[in-house]
């Protein structure tokens, strides 16, 4: 029937003309709203098809992906970018006023202690570098030195968790979760979210895979962690009993099969279960290609280090980090170091030793990742962040000459996308001992760097258990002094 006959004849669904506007202008109104929905990725049967699917970011982004270069143990920030002069003087003097519960070991710390270390100003910005770091030292003035970190806690694992997810309890997502459900795959091939940690057999970080757990997020959006040892993905190789097309026939099955049970394919488990069975599928292809960094030039591998014996594993997980960000992952996370003390940055002992070994591990493949990723351009497009889970006191721990933990102060950098380069933000005391200004907490942190990737912290959210809840809970500032 014509539009004119609709309005000429009176009709059972549409008794007047009024009555058939106000009903095709709500339609036009839904048809609006399902567009805006769309284009926010807020559509629930869209995520339900593809959770991974990408979604515009609330502002235009500065960064499209990031690589978390995590210093496992809480690195010594007075033995390695906050340069303290006073701590040679007062060499060997009491702290007065110190609280002896600071620290993890609760009466075993001495009198302050200078840093073992020589410093020396470089580039253009005269940026203050322990001796430990020649290689990075050359690139000071793409980094932009956060002085004024302070956490909550004096526990590695808290302190961890806290870092990672923004509490320092279990059951939370981790930044690299929040950042896939924000904002989706720019690959379907590889995962959005990669972890690497230690391959040594110096174990995993302590509060294990909670560091890149999704929480309470849809499992889909957990980091997928590269084995330390053997295949870094397990059954990335097809079974021989069977053919590509097999297994395809076997993911169409599932796939119809869930189609009929609406009630099952409602759950998010039961969603992310069949999306990670089409994921691996898909990474069969693509997966190995991406983790040959042997396809590299003998020119590249030498420039991460991945001809030198002391430092060729952590130069390989820097380097399969380039990989994957150029392919199109979007966060990539490595440990430095494993989960006891002295096997990774946590010089409670000897500082000298603890700091200079991981230092050797790590000096050359983290100032080749910067000098790659530079040269090609993608630093333009990537974040880097250095840092760990808490700093150091200025003080000797008894019985050695280590440091304990110190949760009020301890730096971060940032380098690429967004970030000014060679800029120090905040202080610490002369000591290094607190942060006095402008102090930056990990909620302050969490908001930076989603910032940086076009999120707005206090609009990501997921609501859960009747809240909705966020990265930073109900706090976090974005750390304007740092940003281009």
């Amino acid at each position: 029937m014509s539009i004119a006959k609709i309005f000429a004849v009176p009709h059972p669904v549409y008794p007047t003309r009024r009555s058939f506007l106000r009903r095709a202008g709500c339609g036009f109104g839904m048809l609006a709203c399902a567009g805006l929905m769309h284009e926010q990725g807020l559509l629930a049967a869209e995520a339900a098809i593809n959770p991974l699917a990408a979604r515009r970011p609330h502002f235009t982004p500065k960064a499209r992906s990031i690589i978390w270069l995590f210093i496992n143990g809480g690195p010594s920030h007075v033995d390695t970018w906050d340069y303290k002069p006073e701590l040679e003087k007062r060499d060997g003097q009491e702290l007065k006023g110190f609280d002896p519960n600071t620290g993890f070991f609760n009466g075993q710390v001495g009198p302050i202690m200078k840093s073992p270390f020589k410093f020396a100003r470089h580039g253009q910005s005269g940026a203050w570098v322990s001796e430990i770091f020649p290689g990075m030292a050359r690139h000071v003035d793409k980094m932009a030195f956060i002085h004024s970190c302070w956490t909550d806690s004096n526990n590695h694992s808290p302190a961890l968790l806290k870092i990672n997810t923004g509490f320092g309890r279990m059951g939370y997502p981790c930044v690299g979760s929040w950042a896939t459900y924000g904002l989706g795959a720019e690959t379907a091939n590889l995962p959005a979210f990669v972890t690497m940690y230690d391959t040594l057999g110096r174990g995993l970080p302590k509060g294990y895979a909670q560091n890149w757990g999704a929480g309470f997020l849809p499992g889909i959006y957990q980091g997928t962690a590269l084995k330390g040892q053997g295949s870094p993905i397990d059954n990335l190789q097809r079974s021989p009993e069977m053919n590509d097309q097999e297994q395809r026939a076997q993911l169409d099955l599932l796939a119809r099969l869930s189609r009929k049970r609406p009630e099952e394919s409602a759950e998010p488990e039961f969603t992310a279960r069949i999306e990670s069975f089409e994921l691996a599928y898909r990474m069969q292809m693509a997966a190995p290609d991406a983790l040959d960094v042997n396809k590299e030039t003998e020119t590249t591998q030498k420039l991460y280090g991945l001809d030198n014996p002391k430092c060729a594993h952590f130069a390989k997980q820097c380097l399969l980090a380039r990989r994957l960000v150029e392919r199109g992952v979007r966060f990539v996370q490595i440990y430095s170091g494993g989960e006891e003390n002295e096997k990774s940055w946590d010089g409670h002992t000897n500082i000298k030793d603890n700091h200079s070994g991981f230092a050797a591990e790590t000096d050359t493949p983290i100032a080749g990742l910067l000098e790659d990723l530079s040269s090609r351009g993608l630093l333009d497009s990537t974040l880097v962040i250095w840092g760990g889970e808490f700093g150091r006191l200025p003080l000797v721990q008894k019985g050695g000459t280590g440091r304990d933990h110190n949760p009020h102060a301890f730096t971060v950098w940032m380098a690429g996308a967004g970030v000014k380069g060679g800029v120090h933000h905040g202080a610490t005391d002369e000591l290094g001992h607190k942060a006095v200004d402008d102090r930056v907490s990990v909620n302050d942190l969490h908001a930076t760097i989603l910032h940086l990737l076009g999120l707005d912290h206090k609009r990501l959210t997921y609501r859960y258990n009747g809240r909705d809840f966020r990265l930073t809970d109900v706090a976090g500032e974005v750390v304007e002094g740092i940003l281009a």
